[in-house]
């Protein structure tokens, strides 16, 4: 039979969700490069796996990459598993199977649990189709901006937040996102598992709990057909006027929240005010 690196998905919190097919590709391979063997030792642990281990994660893949295509060229299966869910979700693993490709070895996905699928299955709102955006960014400015680019996202969009961020990024979400729904999921299928859905609005009002790990699903918006009719130009202005003014918003990030929030496109808010300013201005 061919060699392969089997790309197995592991538990998220709760160990029972992992696979029989999974527990035998582990206990059957002759080795398991895991992101932290700390971490996969306990699952190993748990169901009486012995296979050895060997780290592979972010800052050692140059030097483990070919170390295990040499053993997968002697003829032995290796196993890739990150340290939670599927590898490569936000995970490292890419490189790895890239080289194993190029290399002619067989890569044979071992699907099981994700997060990214679990907070979609919690949220309840149309999935035929929807973006995982991975992380949000670090940087509150570029945070902001992100934040603005899915307003007019017409899909679901699920991403991971870091618990020391969460609560700004909740914040941002209320100051920058138009009414849409948002559902906040925490330790997904862990014993603290946490789920709440809110308006956009709201977000930012809530008592969370700024620990364990988060993934936020901001449902879909219905694009209007078109602009909204009779929209006066000087309530154009005055929310902009709040956004950049007392909010502390730029002028294009602040525009594009104007145009989302009135259902015009940037150039037609930016017109309206403009329009205001100058039949104000002496």
């Amino acid at each position: 039979m061919p060699v392969s690196l089997y790309v197995v998905a592991t538990p998220i919190g709760n160990l029972d969700d992992i696979t029989l097919r999974a527990l035998h590709i582990l206990k059957t391979v002759a080795l398991i490069a895991a992101e932290d063997t700390r971490r996969t030792g306990i699952l190993l642990r748990r169901f009486g796996i012995s296979t050895p281990t060997t780290s592979l994660h972010a800052h050692n893949e140059r030097q483990k990459i070919p170390q295990l295509l040499e053993r997968m060229a002697g003829g032995e299966d290796i196993a890739l598993v990150s340290d939670a869910g599927t590898p490569l979700v936000a995970d490292p693993g890419q490189r790895l199977i890239a080289a194993a490709i190029e290399n002619g070895v067989k890569v044979v996905p071992v699907p099981g649990p994700s997060a990214v699928l679990a907070a979609l299955m919690a949220a309840g709102l149309p999935a035929d189709e929807f973006a995982f955006l991975g992380f949000a960014p670090s940087r509150s400015k570029d945070r902001d901006e992100w934040l603005v680019s899915l307003d007019r996202e017409p899909r679901a969009v699920i991403f991971f937040e870091a618990p020391h961020r969460i609560r700004q990024t909740l914040l941002s979400i209320t100051r920058l996102l138009v009414d849409r729904p948002i559902i906040i999921c925490r330790e997904l299928t862990k014993l603290h598992e946490e789920i709440v859905r809110v308006r956009s609005g709201e977000a930012g009002a809530l008592e969370i709990n700024e620990k364990g790990e988060f993934a936020i699903v901001v449902g879909p918006k219905t694009l209007d057909d078109g602009p909204r009719q009779n929209i006066d130009d000087k309530d154009v202005y005055n929310l902009f006027d709040q956004l950049t003014n007392k909010e502390g918003l730029g002028r294009r990030l602040a525009v594009s929240r104007v145009a989302s929030a009135f259902g015009l496109s940037t150039n037609m808010a930016y017109a309206a005010i403009e329009r205001f300013k100058n039949s104000t201005s002496p």
